[in-house]
């Protein structure tokens, strides 16, 4: 949920309240563009207290969108428990978004529309991901970090 929201993210949301997003879900700012499996792999990082980079595409209230890469880490207390999520996002590379991302987001986004099952779609897509890492011989962050 949204606890507090950076004052470079305003003008990318649009004309929002502050209460109109503040303890409502990421989810609120899900394009319906963006893969499952890619939210499925943050998360899976995450509960592993892993810190994840992922290219995501956010919406606007008003419709429209915009890109990002998101560096999530876990924040913990002082006995070292996870007590929540801390993102920092940056302006991505057009050149990386049109000529990796995109593309792949699409395909990704194929195979999970071709499964009746939203979660079996899911799982399809995640194996996808997991091929392509295999095929190059890299981990997710790797990957990542060569776009």
């Amino acid at each position: 949920m949204f606890q507090k929201i950076g004052a470079s993210e305003w003008p990318l949301l649009g004309p929002t309240n502050e209460s109109e997003v503040i303890g409502q879900p990421h989810s609120l700012l899900r394009h319906p563009d963006m893969p499952r499996c890619i939210f499925k792999l943050l998360w899976s990082e995450l509960e592993t207290g892993n810190e994840i980079f992922a290219y995501v595409k956010n919406r606007t209230k008003n419709g429209d969108h915009y890109w990002v890469n998101a560096h999530v880490t876990p924040s913990r207390d002082s006995s070292g428990q996870v007590i929540g999520y801390h993102s920092t996002r940056r302006l991505p590379e057009r050149r990386v978004i049109d000529d990796v991302i995109i593309p792949l987001y699409k395909d990704l986004r194929a195979e999970e529309e071709r499964h009746a099952n939203r979660k079996d779609g899911m799982e399809a897509s995640l194996n996808m991901v997991m091929e392509i890492l295999q095929d190059r011989d890299l981990d997710y962050d790797k990957f990542i970090q060569t776009l």
